[in-house]
């Protein structure tokens, strides 16, 4: 090899290397653009979860702000009464079925309630049909008492006892 040609090499190394680092620096200014504005979506989402934690205790819907309860905001203009007291009266009517709601024992306390009335061990399905018996107006899937069930064996309330393909639950004592 000359040194001509070792030279034009070497230059196209050399401008090679030049392009790639610019390149590379002009990634790296684009990747910490984007952790900055990851950072800032982090900043808001930790924001709003800890809004959604303060607020998700709250049963009755007139103790959370303005905002939160579900009142639109609709622009009022001419003809628009009849669509805005529509809408007024959905929310009233959402805010009652939720007043009522909030009234009823929660379905753990109910089926904690019966599972306590039993010395036995009792299934999920003898405990949803005896739910559905003594409260009509309770009508839980098979599959939500059997979740609820396991969300009381979770907090430790109640105890779940297999036997082969059975599962049935009862009262810790």
């Amino acid at each position: 090899m000359s040194s001509q040609s070792a030279a034009k090499l070497r230059s196209r190394y050399v401008e090679q290397v030049a392009s790639d680092l610019e390149e590379n620096r002009r990634r790296q200014e684009e990747l910490a653009q984007r952790i900055d504005q990851l950072k800032q979506e982090e900043a808001l989402l930790t924001d709003i979860l800890s809004l959604a934690e303060r607020y998700e205790g709250f049963a009755d819907a007139s103790r959370l702000p303005e905002q939160a309860q579900g009142e639109p905001t609709i622009p009022r203009t001419k003809g628009s009464s009849t669509r805005g007291s529509v809408v007024r009266g959905s929310v009233a009517k959402a805010k009652s079925d939720a007043k009522q709601k909030a009234d009823q024992p929660l379905l753990g306390d109910l089926l904690l309630d019966l599972l306590a009335g039993h010395h036995e061990p009792r299934s999920a399905r003898e405990l949803g049909a005896e739910l559905r018996e003594k409260h009509p107006s309770r009508n839980p899937t098979p599959q939500v008492v059997r979740n609820t069930l396991e969300s009381l064996v979770a907090k430790a309330r109640i105890q779940r006892h297999k036997q082969q393909r059975s599962v049935t639950y009862t009262v810790v004592t």
